[in-house]
């Protein structure tokens, strides 16, 4: 750790503060919209520890000095626990709607899937950041997608069609960032649409497959697999310009939407909100994401940008998914939306990657560029 990090142990929470107000702010309108006015059940207390335990992590992470991350041992290690942790779930995991997702604990769960994307981004940082005057040499590309596919097989056996979808999109976009050479981007499509055919005719459930026919055509099935999408967009529309008032959603509360506190809460959110507050929202994320940006461009070393890029797209990736799910833009899969979304795993991790970006942005602030180079190559 540099003298500057000891001697301001607080400069990398006090100056990356708008990230922790901006992820605050969204969480608690996830608190708000999971809230019904009429006293019935609700997880929005559970979700209050949650974001409490987040916001601790996140302190933690950004005070420390995470640059022990970029180390090549901690991200072999880190990854083989991601990759142990979700072979032993598929004999020991908790079944929730038909997916062994979950580790059950009883007075939590974990979902190892949320671990295994934060490993995934530190090991591809990694990967393209060592190599990044290299991608003409297809080979690296064929490298990463192998430690990818490794962690996506995983948990497409689940089966996670949605967690599995965000961890392609996480890969991808950041073979994107590396300098892919626009042969080998065709290449990847390509293969990307064999690899689609094949998970059509071999990968997905019956259920699965049943689920994209309906997004074609909705109105097929309405009562049946197309209730969850037509209840979603029946919601967001309910609420017209200005919702009908926190807590007041109906079609949420009166539990016509399912799942209204975490697969559907933008939904549930939009009810409530109506446009202006959809409008708003997306303000929220976009002013996130811009700071993560910027953050990335500033960046000492490689790892640290291309990292804090990869928590970006894993961040663009789930509010893109689960929105385009809720207006019927997308097949219904089951994605979460960052820090408004009910659950423990995914609050801890997403606070847990603000505050390792914190303090990477920090200790890189804190010496020059050519030292943190050489340390980062040490």
């Amino acid at each position: 750790m540099t003298e500057y990090a000891r001697t301001n142990p607080f400069r990398a929470l006090l100056s990356s503060w708008p990230l922790l107000a901006t992820a605050v702010t969204l969480s608690l309108l996830g608190v708000l919209t999971m809230s019904p006015f009429d006293g019935s059940a609700s997880l929005a207390p559970r979700q209050l520890i949650w974001l409490g335990v987040g916001i601790v992590v996140y302190a933690v992470c950004s005070v420390m000095d995470m640059r022990f991350i970029r180390r090549p041992q901690v991200i072999i290690s880190g990854y083989i626990l991601a990759v142990a942790l979700l072979a032993v779930l598929l004999v020991l995991g908790h079944t929730i709607m038909g997916a062994k997702s979950w580790f059950d604990f009883g007075i939590f769960a974990f979902q190892p899937a949320d671990f295994a994307k934060l490993v995934l981004i530190a090991l591809l940082a990694k990967y393209f950041s060592r190599r990044h005057m290299e991608m003409g040499n297809f080979m690296h590309i064929i490298v990463s997608g192998a430690y990818a596919s490794a962690i996506i097989l995983l948990v497409l056996v689940q089966p996670d069609l949605g967690t599995a979808v965000i961890l392609m999109t996480v890969w991808f976009g950041m073979i994107l960032v590396s300098s892919i050479p626009l042969r080998h981007l065709l290449a990847v499509c390509m293969a990307g649409l064999v690899l689609a055919a094949g998970l059509w005719f071999f990968g997905l459930k019956e259920h699965q497959r049943q689920r994209i026919m309906t997004f074609i055509n909705p109105a097929a099935d309405i009562t049946g697999t197309g209730y969850n999408a037509y209840q979603a967009t029946v919601a967001s529309g309910s609420g017209q310009i200005w919702g009908k008032g926190i807590g007041y959603g109906t079609q949420s509360k009166l539990r016509f939407l399912p799942e209204y506190q975490t697969d559907f809460i933008f939904a549930a959110f939009a009810e409530e909100w109506g446009f202006a507050g959809v409008v708003l929202l997306l303000l929220l994320y976009g002013f996130l994401l811009f700071q993560m940006l910027s953050i990335a461009r500033r960046s000492a070393t490689n790892f640290d940008a291309l990292f804090t890029i990869g928590v970006l797209i894993l961040f663009l990736a789930h509010i893109g998914f689960h929105a385009g799910i809720n207006l019927g833009l997308l097949p219904v899969t089951g994605t979460t939306i960052p820090f408004m979304s009910s659950g423990g795993s995914h609050v801890v991790l997403e606070f847990g990657a603000l505050g390792i970006i914190a303090s990477l942005a920090q200790q890189g602030r804190s010496v020059p560029r050519e030292r943190a180079m050489q340390e980062y190559e040490g």
